[in-house]
């Protein structure tokens, strides 16, 4: 009779931990909504947003969760950029000129909203973006990027709605990517995401 006591508690437990580990996977942590993320545009949370169908296809598992691609900080493993070399995350990392969707925006100030769904504190929100050179046809690599801005928020805590001014260098024409990190004050870790666009 105790061992069955003691074996339904411990289901019980190991339960618990498992609902509480999925909601807290489920609740972590934000994404890029404009111009919207290469894992965004291919989520349900754009389609709940927006009412349209993904305009990215064939995503993987980002499709459920483009809040969660969260690694160390400093995570730029070439072929591995967009998904922080998250293994569930691979598919976004195919690369082609014509792979992904992308959103046309201009040189001069780009406005970047990001949606959170689990608030951090923040050391810095840190940009990135193709050189002019870059292959659109070749794995995402370290040596293709170049920062083009940094904002530090000093270890504050940043609300749910994010909006924030980089500005887009002049001689950037065409598909490029950008890459937005954004980095936790008090972890070793960053979100990140690859936003595709088409400069005019």
């Amino acid at each position: 009779m105790k061992k069955n006591l003691w074996k339904m508690l411990l289901s019980a437990f190991i339960l618990l931990f498992a609902v509480a580990g999925f909601a807290s996977a489920a609740n972590a942590h934000g994404y890029v909504t404009k111009p919207g993320s290469r894992a965004y545009l291919g989520s349900t949370q754009f389609t709940n947003d927006t009412g349209l169908a993904p305009l990215n296809k064939n995503v993987g598992a980002v499709q459920y969760e483009p809040q969660s691609i969260e690694a160390p900080k400093n995570t730029f493993i070439t072929g591995k950029i967009a998904s922080a070399a998250i293994d569930r995350f691979s598919a976004i990392d195919e690369q082609t000129a014509t792979r992904w969707y992308k959103t046309d925006i201009t040189t001069g100030t780009l406005t970047v909203n990001w949606e959170l769904t689990a608030q951090h504190r923040t050391s810095t929100w840190d940009y990135y973006m193709t050189k002019s050179n870059w292959d659109p046809n070749a794995p995402l690599n370290k040596q293709d990027f170049e920062k083009i801005a940094s904002i530090d928020d000093g270890g504050s805590l940043p609300d749910k709605d994010v909006e924030q001014k980089i500005n887009i260098p002049s001689d950037r024409k065409g598909y490029n990517v950008i890459l937005a990190v954004w980095n936790i004050a008090d972890t070793g870790n960053a979100f990140y995401q690859a936003i595709d666009v088409n400069v005019k």
